[in-house]
């Protein structure tokens, strides 16, 4: 045996994760069996696990095999239940990760299951649990409940029962046991978590019956989904991974599951994504009515409207998952994934103007009200006013899509999105859903921002759209002029550009965003998401050819388990960015409908 996975002092390549999560929160589990990262009670509280972002304080809980062992894994079929399975000399075991779902008697307010399975031999297995409440901010005590280790930091506790898994022995900070499992044995863990509420501590019979509920749960799900062409099982993967960052309680869809995940090993470009940003609009409704998801589609567009309501008519770049405006951002006194610092909690991108997000919620209306019959009256006047806003708007300088710490500038895609959003506020204004009293006006600023667009947003040498006024670089996001809509898929401009994007952006089947300054030291990978719109922006010209060896190409770059992250260093291939990345499984939804609907 060649021995476990490896780690860079202490830190797991962000490609060796897999996710569990029950519609709060979400964990992830390295190759080598530590669950490394949690927030508790809900995906955007303070980490109770952190060892993704500080490996000597943040936390973690440890399972695998004393002796050398390859490690395997996947995902039960069509569920979030993980299965991993630990080979050595000695034998075979087997480990079953899920976060169970809620049920209706009594159970845990969060609850983590893991079931080890002796395959064949007798192999022995080491574990450790080392809970660091509140970002490794938070007092933690160890104490015994019922002979049952828990660990408590003022109103949140975390329980750990166990069968069959060794006498627990208690230090300070830890609790730890060794045992061994048999062919034929098993043992079972069931760490429980309260927070301002009485623990709950269940029984064995209980946590696996909710196990085994939780993963038929998954499967009954995942057999409803809509979607029968080309590169099903990475569809189904996708639809199972943006299903884990649906914040159930509000419907919301956070970004990623973590923060601070470094777009560059040792850099500074460490943002937190648990936050839902109205600028995935399109792309989330998109791909949920696509799979047939019309409840998560409904859900999230409702989430939409009542989170900005505290900000209207200004739509906020993001806003919390209970719908809250506030995203104040500060750095926690964490080392950082691999050294990279600051870790950051927050986002400080909520105090942007970023025009395009118009556009995005205004073309996930029309999405919306196509696929369900109309909108409610109240939501057609609050998007009346919204494209109002955009009338008053549209001639400010931005920070644009990709969120730059530099001056704002007159980004191209954002003036576009603008034309898209009084363009979708005219269509909807003409069938009746939103108030007509504004609607010239509408149209007539649609055409003074298209001149703009026209006039200073694009270079006869590069025979393309550029990124900003008064440069000649191109911009992957202007490949969203393709997908929402800002003209013919096929204009020759927009052929032009398309072209533009992957002949200047291509790092083989890898596209970066753009090449020009940002206000940051430092760069970044290739945004997988952009290569996904590249093959949607084919398949809607037509070019279905190109799009689907594109396609052939990007799948496998998935890790083992199916997961991808937000970016991939080109030449190594090693995932960068927080993970799992809702935009790059959202892309791959979107385009794989594209070439299946574009191939019909």
């Amino acid at each position: 045996m060649s021995g476990r996975p490896a780690r860079f002092n202490g830190y797991a390549p962000i490609r060796d994760y897999a996710a569990i999560g029950d519609g709060r929160t979400v964990a992830l589990i390295a190759r080598d069996g530590s669950i490394d990262w949690l927030c508790l009670p809900d995906l955007d509280s303070p980490s109770v696990l952190g060892a993704l972002i500080d490996a000597e304080r943040g936390g973690r809980f440890v399972l695998e095999p004393e002796v050398p062992y390859e490690a395997s894994r996947r995902y039960l079929p069509e569920t979030n239940v993980l299965e991993t399975t630990f080979a050595t000399s000695t034998g075979h075991v087997r480990v079953t990760d899920a976060m169970t779902l809620p049920a209706g008697e009594l159970s845990p307010y969060r609850e983590l299951v893991r079931r080890v399975e002796g395959v064949t031999g007798t192999v022995p297995l080491r574990w450790r649990l080392d809970p660091h409440f509140g970002y490794s901010g938070g007092k933690t005590r160890i104490e015994q409940r019922a002979g049952i280790p828990v660990a408590v930091s003022g109103r949140d506790a975390l329980a750990l029962c166990s069968w069959e898994a060794g006498e627990p022995e208690y230090g300070k900070q830890t609790i730890t046991s060794r045992f061994s499992v048999g062919e034929g044995g098993s043992s079972l863990f069931v760490l429980t978590a309260a927070h301002q509420e009485p623990l709950v501590l269940p029984t064995r019979t209980d946590a696996e019956a909710r196990l085994r509920s939780t993963a038929g749960a998954w499967r009954e799900w995942a057999a409803a989904r809509e979607y029968g062409g080309p590169w099903q099982e990475a569809v189904i993967r996708s639809a199972l991974a943006l299903k884990l960052l649906v914040f159930a309680p509000s419907g919301a869809i956070a970004a990623a599951a973590t923060t601070s995940l470094p777009e560059q090993i040792g850099g500074e470009r460490n943002w937190d994504y648990r936050f839902s940003w109205p600028r995935d609009a399109a792309f989330t409704l998109q791909a949920l009515l696509a799979l047939g998801c019309a409840p998560e589609a409904r859900a999230f567009f409702s989430w939409i409207l009542h989170a900005s309501q505290l900000t209207h008519p200004r739509l906020q770049v993001l806003y919390r998952l209970d719908g809250r405006a506030e995203a104040d951002e500060r750095s926690l006194p964490f080392a950082g994934y691999r050294g990279s610092l600051p870790v950051r909690v927050g986002n400080g991108a909520a105090d942007q103007t970023q025009l395009d997000v118009y556009g995005e919620v205004l073309e996930a209306a029309s999405h919306f009200a196509s696929s369900t019959g109309g909108l409610d009256r109240d939501h057609g006047r609050r998007l009346a006013e919204l494209a109002d806003f955009v009338c008053e708007s549209w001639e400010q300088p931005d920070a644009g899509i990709w969120e730059t710490r530099s001056e704002p500038a007159h980004f191209i895609q954002s003036k576009m999105m603008c034309v898209v959003a009084l363009g979708r506020a005219c269509e909807l204004a003409e069938r009746g859903l939103l108030p007509v009293k504004n609607s010239q006006r509408w149209r007539r600023e649609r055409e003074r921002v298209r001149e703009f667009v026209e006039t200073r947003g694009y270079s006869e040498r590069t025979r393309s759209y550029v990124r900003s006024v008064d440069e000649e670089e191109v911009d992957a996001s202007l490949l969203l002029a393709v997908l929402a809509g800002y003209d013919d898929p096929r204009a020759p401009r927009l052929l032009a550009t398309v072209d533009a994007v992957r002949r200047e952006l291509a790092r083989g089947p890898l596209i970066h965003r753009f090449l020009g300054d940002d206000g940051l030291p430092g760069e970044d990978g290739a945004f997988l998401a952009c290569s996904f719109w590249l093959v949607e922006a084919y398949a809607r010209q037509g070019r279905l050819d190109e799009a689907a060896a594109l396609m052939d190409e990007l799948v496998p770059l998935a890790n083992d388990v199916g997961l991808f992250a937000e970016e991939i260093d080109p030449a190594t291939g090693e995932f960068l960015g927080n993970f799992p990345q809702g935009l790059s499984h959202l892309g791959l939804i979107n385009a794989a409908v594209s070439i299946e609907e574009a191939g019909t």
